[in-house]
């Protein structure tokens, strides 16, 4: 079974959004640096023009593949899309779509939808990803979102906006086979020592005759769900040619965001863009005026 490589979501309760969706899948495409004025109030570069990282990212338009009913926490119904893209068939198996009326089903507490990406216009790949995202509102405001953006592409541009804050979730590089000393940073035994520098002195006591999940050993580093909380959305729009030859990714044809910092994971890999859980001071504070990057 391939390794999943979109970030898991946990809860979508905790999440407050003054929007109708709380979360949108995006491509990293690269970092690169800004040139942005600095208005921040109190700041030592006040009205000044300072360089700062950014990180760039594709959000081609998402459609809806499926919408679940919750109760109790458990999923209760779910009832397939319609309009869906024939490049599902390359990701899953598509069940045959009932002609079952999901409007007229209220028996619930919470309704989320299955989103898909059209990542097809993007250029770097044609399978889709798939993400459940929350919804915001009374059942009756999620049942009529739903109903009116069932089968119709959904924009970012609709739901996120120009100096907002954000939360990404995704997976970090994915390093492979590692030694102890690199997974867990112990010291490297004396030069002479006996059976490898490389490893721990002593796996464990004699009892209990195991040896436990304490124990530094060798193996996977990496592919690790990381968040990167309250980063600044510092432009948002369409790309229209503004940015090509980008290293290891090509050109962004599609929406585009551009974020303060840096992001996890390298280029071309599937991003989560969530409403903030918790804005910090500091950071809500921040207002920088985009003006150019600077190649």
């Amino acid at each position: 079974m391939p390794t999943r490589k979109s970030p898991r979501k946990g809860s979508w309760k905790a999440i407050n959004s003054g929007k109708l969706i709380k979360g949108f899948i995006c491509y990293k495409a690269g970092m690169a640096s800004a040139l942005v004025k600095d208005e921040t109030p109190n700041s030592m570069t006040k009205s000044k023009k300072i360089v700062i990282p950014v990180t760039l990212l594709e959000c081609p338009s998402m459609k809806i593949f499926s919408v679940r009913f919750y109760k109790n926490g458990k999923i209760v119904k779910e009832f397939l899309g319609t309009n869906l893209d024939k490049e599902l068939k390359r990701k899953l198996k598509l069940p045959k779509n009932s002609e079952r009326k999901f409007e007229e089903f209220k028996e619930c507490d919470d309704i989320r939808i299955i989103v898909y990406s059209q990542s097809k216009k993007t250029g770097i790949k044609k399978s889709p990803d798939l993400s459940e995202i929350g919804l915001t509102g009374t059942i009756d405001e999620k049942l009529e979102f739903v109903k009116e953006n069932i089968g119709k592409e959904i924009s970012i541009l609709n739901f996120f906006e120009k100096g907002q804050l954000i939360d990404l979730r995704g997976l970090t590089k994915g390093k492979g086979l590692s030694g102890p000393v690199k997974r867990f940073g112990i010291t490297l035994k004396a030069s002479k020592s006996e059976k490898g520098r490389r490893r721990p002195g002593s796996l464990g006591p004699w009892h209990p005759a195991r040896v436990t999940f304490r124990a530094p050993q060798a193996g996977q580093l990496g592919m690790f769900t990381r968040v990167i909380y309250n980063n600044k959305i510092l432009d948002i729009g369409k790309a229209e040619n503004k940015f090509q030859n980008i290293k290891n990714y090509g050109k962004i044809n599609t929406n585009y965001v551009i974020v303060s910092g840096s992001v996890s994971g390298p280029s071309k890999r599937q991003l989560l863009i969530t409403a903030p859980l918790r804005e910090s001071k500091k950071q809500s504070k921040k207002n920088f005026e985009f003006l150019e990057i600077i190649k």
